[in-house]
């Protein structure tokens, strides 16, 4: 079975497709790679070359494996940075021919939008897109912290906030909500899932990422949809995800912290992909409900 992966692109470093592909495949899954962007870096570093590639070249690549007759045999559509509202059209497309085909199948989708201290960093068009388009449509949703508070008009400064804006969002359709990172308490990071039923929170000690990581959340939604499609198990999936995530942010921080705070640090995670399959450090998950 195979994952249709519909996210931007980069040729150096790490961010969309580029990180959340090799987790899917060193999982065990298949990849169908659709990429809305193609930049020949991610756009922390100010400058970049490349261009996004629009609605219309992502659905004549999705209606050219349409045409293979294999639809049948992909499980999930993941979707994350659009670039473009267009592509929001080409996403519930196939996920509507994706479902048609296997009705099992699950929609993933994370709402990149923007993050804490840096904001919005997607064109004004795009959270209403994702608010009234495509987080309806969507079985599991992954956003952060900033995401989540955009989404659902909470401020998030506990636990309880945190709550509540998960139950909001349950009620716009999603089934499985990811909250890949909330802080709490300083020093410290969480993530929560919830499946309308149970509610679960891990938390980790903060590695000091200085401008932080591009791509860490369509690495952390990658991982997390695997191991969910894998266990059928939120608690399980929530805690093998925080601890490979969390071990393959340490190990590529140690690569990079001697080059000073200003440094941009990208993922390690070829020399990290162990971490992947078996994190050596295990976070366990405490149920909230």
């Amino acid at each position: 079975m195979a994952v249709l992966s519909i996210q931007s692109h980069v040729v150096y470093g790490y961010a969309g497709n580029t990180v959340a592909v090799f987790p899917l495949q060193r999982l065990g899954r298949e990849v169908w790679a659709v990429n809305t962007v193609e930049f020949s870096n991610h756009t922390g570093y100010g400058s970049w070359k490349g261009k996004a590639l629009g609605g219309e070249f992502a659905q004549e690549l999705i209606t050219g494996v349409e045409d293979r007759g294999v639809l049948g045999n992909c499980e999930a559509v993941l979707s994350g940075y659009l670039g473009d509202a267009s592509v929001s059209a080409a996403i519930t497309e196939a996920v509507g021919k994706v479902k048609n085909k296997n009705p099992k199948a699950l929609y993933c989708c994370d709402p990149v939008m923007g993050d804490v201290g840096r904001g919005f960093y997607v064109k004004p068009d795009i959270p209403d897109i994702f608010k009234k388009v495509l987080l309806p449509a969507a079985d599991i949703v992954t956003p952060n912290q900033f995401e989540l508070e955009a989404i659902t008009g909470i401020t998030i400064k506990n636990t309880e906030d945190a709550k509540k804006a998960v139950n909001i969002l349950h009620e716009t359709g999603p089934s499985v909500v990811l909250v890949t990172s909330f802080r709490e308490k300083d020093g410290e990071l969480s993530m929560l899932a919830s499946d309308k039923k149970e509610i679960y929170k891990v938390t980790t000690p903060e590695i000091p990422l200085g401008k932080g990581v591009a791509g860490t959340g369509d690495m952390t939604t990658a991982v997390f949809l695997s191991r969910y499609l894998e266990t059928n198990d939120l608690k399980k999936t929530l805690e093998l995800c925080t601890s490979s995530v969390y071990r393959i942010l340490e190990i590529s921080y140690n690569k990079y912290k001697d080059k000073g705070e200003t440094a941009l640090i990208e993922l390690d995670i070829i020399n990290a992909q162990q971490e992947l399959c078996s994190p050596s450090t295990y976070y366990k998950a405490v149920r909230l409900n």
